[in-house]
């Protein structure tokens, strides 16, 4: 299996006696990864020898779920625990409130210095700026209360600096160096494999923030400082461009094919919001056979690329002795439709945009009776926050709706736990009322809820008609039985369990306190 070289001889040192170092915790996304892509769960393609280990040292919770969708929306409920009906931040731009505390404010009120490697997406409140504040001009702000140590995202300067300073050409747009291919024609056009990336692997953008990641891992350890880092990379999302090997790494001809319909119009014929979005060029696959086969084999070839840098990770931290006292947590912000159902990209309600991989290694005793554990109980990225705080010892702020998973890694089951999945999807856009006026809605009409069991998936739109999936029957999602006389009980016991779920959490800061003659009082209840 390829991999990027070590950046030093350094690397290769024997690791430090174990000791009794508190605790450090590595936070890693990796953008727009769908769930079932870990060899370790059977994908009959995708190969992540890397990841497979790391959750044969961790826990592998394998259905694991986004709660939103685009980055934005979706990292605001990964970073605060909140779902989007609290939070709010609904779209790429949207603010995220500043009355929001999040997991890096929390711990650096407990004395730590949260940084950032990569981006968090976040739209800065614009009642906290300056009026010539730059974070107003992008919804790739740092998260408050995070150190960007080397932040990047659309923009990729450091990493686009450094491939200056070491001769490699640029484009004068630097967003487009992300993509920038060999000349010459691509698989679709006759070539025998996909055009790679014009750099080496070992300085692409996956290897430069790692090696960051690193340098910065090393002066933390010189110093003996507890650290907690966000390892933000941005493969396998778009540009589907991956350096050689990595670029011929899957067949096109090979990888499997695709969920969907005959055509995009009988695709759309299931709802009039997804014929709408079919209608949207930038977000229908595209209908040449070969060129949608060069994008998932470059996507799997994308992952394998992110595989092989956590492997330089974990080799990395087992020689500096970190491996023993750093929690690690891998996951995703969102999934990716790759031609399923027409559609590229991420939205709406089917799980290909949802469903993502989550792994946490607790280098702790306590977790030694669960390595390799899968759990299948269902999860979701706002229980992220509160199982970091847990780890630390810290509390768990009132404003989250998730849970900690930290009785999982310690091999127990909770007590009381969620039997189904919600998420829900803002297709708003204050900037372009093309789905006001495809589909007759208001501005705030432009959402839906989903939530999905092991059985079935409920969709309801606020003012469209609602789907229901059997998914013991129909595990693809092409059959609505919403309108089914056989189904009509079900569709209204799961519009139920749905309005129930909503109101169980409903913000709730300052519920649970009561100014009385003797003052306030308070008693904080359990959310399930």
């Amino acid at each position: 299996m390829p991999s990027s070289a070590p950046t030093s001889d350094a690397d290769a040192r024997p690791a430090p006696a174990p000791t009794d170092r508190p605790l450090n915790i590595l936070f890693i996304t990796a953008d727009q990864w769908r769930g079932e892509c870990l060899s370790t769960l059977g994908h009959p393609t995708v190969r992540t020898p890397h990841l497979d280990a790391l959750a044969a040292e961790g826990v592998l919770f394998a259905r694991h779920y986004a709660n939103a969708v685009p980055c934005g929306p979706s990292r605001a409920s990964l970073h605060t625990g909140m779902y989007l009906q609290n939070h709010r931040s609904g779209t790429n731009g949207t603010p995220l409130d500043a009355r929001h505390t999040n997991w890096a404010k929390e711990v650096g009120r407990a004395g730590f210095d949260p940084v950032l490697f990569g981006y968090t997406d976040t739209a800065r409140d614009p009642r906290e700026e300056e009026p010539d504040s730059p974070w107003l001009l992008t919804y790739e702000g740092p998260l408050p209360g995070i150190r960007p140590v080397c932040m990047m995202g659309s923009w990729p300067t450091p990493w686009t600096d450094d491939l200056k300073t070491k001769g490699y050409p640029v484009p004068a747009d630097i967003r487009f160096a992300y993509g920038e291919r060999e000349p010459g024609a691509d698989y679709e056009d006759g070539a025998a494999v996909p055009k790679p990336l014009i750099y080496p692997a070992a300085e692409d953008d996956t290897a430069f923030l790692v090696d960051r990641l690193m340098d910065y891992m090393d002066a933390a350890e010189a110093k003996a400082t507890p650290f907690v880092a966000h390892l933000s990379l941005l493969r396998p999302h778009p540009p589907f461009v991956a350096p050689e090997p990595w670029n011929a790494m899957y067949d096109p001809a090979a990888v499997p094919g695709f969920t969907r319909a005959a055509t995009p119009e009988d695709e759309g014929r299931q709802h009039p919001w997804l014929a709408h979005q079919l209608s949207r060029r930038l977000f229908r696959a595209s209908a040449n056979e070969k060129k949608l086969r060069r994008q998932k084999a470059v996507y799997y070839g994308l992952m394998s690329r992110v595989d092989a840098e956590i492997g330089r990770l974990v080799e990395f931290l087992k020689a500096r002795g970190l491996w023993d006292n750093t929690l690690i947590v891998f996951t995703s912000d969102h999934g990716e439709q790759m031609g399923d159902h027409w559609l590229l990209g991420k939205g709406g309600y089917f799980d290909a945009s949802y469903h993502i991989p989550l792994i946490i290694r607790d280098p702790r005793v306590q977790a030694d009776a669960t390595r390799g554990r899968v759990v299948r109980r269902f999860t979701e990225n706002i229980d992220i926050m509160p199982t970091m705080l847990t780890a630390l010892g810290l509390a768990t702020p009132l404003q989250c709706d998730g849970k900690p998973l930290n009785a999982f890694l310690a091999g127990a089951e909770p007590a009381r736990w969620r039997d189904a999945a919600h998420w829900e999807f803002d297709f708003r856009d204050p900037a372009d009322d093309a789905a006001e006026r495809a589909l007759d809605l208001t501005l705030h009409q432009c959402t839906m809820n989903i939530i999905r069991d092991e059985k079935f998936k409920y969709v309801h739109f606020t003012s469209l008609p609602p789907l229901l999936f059997d998914l013991t029957r129909d595990p693809g999602e092409f059959i609505n039985r919403a309108g089914d006389p056989d189904y009509l009980a079900t569709v209204a016991a799961y519009a139920q369990k749905m309005l129930s779920w909503r109101m169980n959490h409903d913000e709730q800061t300052l519920t649970h306190i009561s100014l009385t003659d003797d003052g306030p009082v308070a008693r904080a209840a359990e959310r399930w």
